[in-house]
């Protein structure tokens, strides 16, 4: 007998990838030799180093999560349901780190090799990891001529009233994390976005190797090895980046998580971090990410704005605010700007342009995923707040934190 496992419903190598939060999958028999009654018990387990990645099972929607799980499959090719998740504080280190195992009684009858990918703090990254990730963000830019330069043509001076300013900076940011990931991830499926928690030291990250060291002229320098190297926008060379702080602390000033989640229940409080940490982390620097429009020219940016959506997430987390119909999760206001309310479509992934939109909207639809279908290819402003499904599964953005747990 042999069975399949599909990871979120799909037979898609591109698929197997799970974060806290459950995914969707089935089992089905594929060859029924040697079986002779209409349904067939199989257990199913995983199987990984105690360094890497591991994954609990459900065979429902609720309910607790065990390190196996038993279902009762029929031989006629009928898939049965089952969900898996990620351990929380067990994210994978590399891909298909983890096993996913089916037997009947004691024979193997089919596996699937899957990986914990779970956003995680830069400083703290192996150096695969880190090596991974600024390969493909350097393959991304492609010296100036790749799909990077959508991302920076998002985030200029004419745009910035579409994610800044208003209630919609929070989603708006999520959604531009996502795409950017999403198409990260097509060029390496076991990347995701590293944050750089600003409110602590991060010497791993100002080195050589990851995101450079500034010289005497604030042009970052990188080892011959780094890609990144070669970083050029705006059909300028280089990056220009000058730290106004020993890089082997944290930034001066800046508040920091228990005071960032210490700002209130209410999402018009929260956002007021803004300001104090988001704003002051960039101004923290001399060089393009001082000045938000020209901020994303220099890829620490993303990490920088991945901690902010860290930071939402734990708020969101700590006060049950994943619910736009709740008048506290989320600001609508009838004063806000086109884009920051909650059934608004956002720019420019709506492709509206003109009047109250800039001129253009660069980079077509939110890239999609075949881990996750929200928050859709053109995403509103509320379906980017449950992003880890737990109102609903079908919000399940296809992210996660290493300490941001789920549910």
């Amino acid at each position: 007998m042999k069975v399949e496992l599909q990871i979120n419903n799909s037979a898609n190598t591109n698929a197997r990838y799970v974060t806290w939060a459950p995914s969707p999958c089935r089992i089905r028999v594929t060859d029924p030799s040697g079986v002779t009654t209409p349904t067939v018990a199989v257990q199913i387990t995983s199987n990984s180093a105690p360094s890497a990645g591991a994954v609990v099972f459900r065979s429902g929607a609720t309910g607790a999560f065990a390190n196996s799980l038993t279902l009762q499959v029929p031989i006629n090719g009928n898939s049965v349901p089952f969900f898996v998740a990620g351990k929380f504080g067990r994210p994978s280190v590399n891909d298909g780190d983890i096993t996913v195992e089916a037997r009947s009684g004691t024979t193997l009858v089919g596996s699937v090799k899957l990986m914990v990918r779970i956003r995680k703090n830069a400083n703290s990254l192996s150096t695969a990891e880190r090596d991974r990730f600024v390969a493909a963000f350097a393959q991304l830019n492609n010296q100036g001529t790749g799909r990077f330069a959508d991302f920076r043509d998002m985030h200029v001076a004419i745009s910035l009233p579409q994610a800044h300013g208003a209630a919609g900076f929070l989603p708006w940011h999520r959604a531009y994390l996502l795409d950017l990931e999403r198409e990260l991830q097509a060029l390496d499926g076991s990347i995701a976005l590293p944050y750089w928690r600003f409110d602590q030291a991060a010497p791993n990250i100002f080195t050589r190797d990851f995101f450079g060291v500034a010289n005497a002229t604030g042009t970052v320098q990188f080892s011959a090895t780094n890609p990144l190297q070669f970083w050029r926008t705006d059909g300028v060379p280089g990056i220009s980046r000058r730290p106004l702080f020993t890089t082997s602390s944290a930034p001066p000033g800046l508040r920091n998580e228990s005071q960032t989640l210490a700002l209130g229940n209410q999402y018009r409080n929260f956002r007021t971090m803004e300001g104090n940490p988001h704003g002051s982390a960039h101004v923290s620097f001399d060089g393009w990410i001082d000045d938000p429009a020209t901020a994303p020219k220099d890829p620490l940016f993303f990490l920088l704005h991945c901690n902010v959506d860290r930071l939402w997430a734990k708020w969101q987390r700590q006060f049950s605010r994943f619910n736009p119909a709740v008048a506290a999760s989320y600001d609508s206001n009838p004063s806000n700007r086109p884009g920051h309310n909650l059934p608004d479509t956002m720019w420019p992934w709506n492709g509206v342009t003109g009047g109250t939109r800039p001129p253009t909207a660069p980079g077509g639809t939110l890239a999609s995923s075949p881990v996750a279908t929200a928050p859709g290819p053109q995403p509103q402003v509320q379906s980017c707040l449950d992003f880890q499904g737990t109102l609903n599964a079908a919000s399940r953005m296809g992210f996660d934190y290493d300490d941001v747990p789920f549910g």
